[in-house]
C-alpha cells in the first residue's frame, strides 16, 4: 500500500503599507507564499504548486499576485527597513528593527 497526498505551507515573506484595492483604505498588507508539497508515506518530496498573496489587515481582502510582483514588493520592503541609512537621528519612540524596546 502506498499514501500519497499534499501538504500545504504558507509563508508571511513581509508586512507591507499600502491602499487597499477593496476597501480603499490605506492599511498594513501581509505578503504570504503558498507552496504545495507532494507528500509520499507523510514525507514532502517536491513543491508543485507556488502561489503569491497579499491580504489586507484592515477588510481581509486578499489578491492573488504575479512571482515577479512578489519580488518587487519584497524588494521595496527590505530596502524600507534602511530606513535610517539615510544618516538622519531616529525619531523619537521609534525602536530600531531588530531591538527589543523593553530590554535595558
Amino acid at each position: 500500500m502506498i499514501i500519497f497526498g499534499t501538504k500545504g505551507y504558507l509563508y508571511q515573506l513581509a508586512v507591507l503599507t499600502m491602499v487597499c484595492g477593496w476597501c480603499g483604505n490605506p492599511a498594513a498588507h501581509t505578503l504570504r507564499k503558498r507552496v504545495t508539497k507532494f507528500t509520499l508515506f507523510f514525507v514532502p518530496l517536491f513543491p508543485f504548486s507556488t502561489k503569491y498573496a497579499t491580504q489586507c489587515t484592515f477588510c481581509g481582502g486578499e489578491r492573488q499576485i504575479p512571482k515577479e510582483e512578489a519580488d518587487l514588493l519584497l524588494a521595496q520592503a527590505a530596502a524600507g527597513q534602511d530606513g535610517n541609512a539615510s544618516g538622519q537621528a531616529p525619531q523619537p519612540g521609534v525602536t530600531p528593527p531588530g531591538q527589543n524596546p523593553y530590554q535595558r
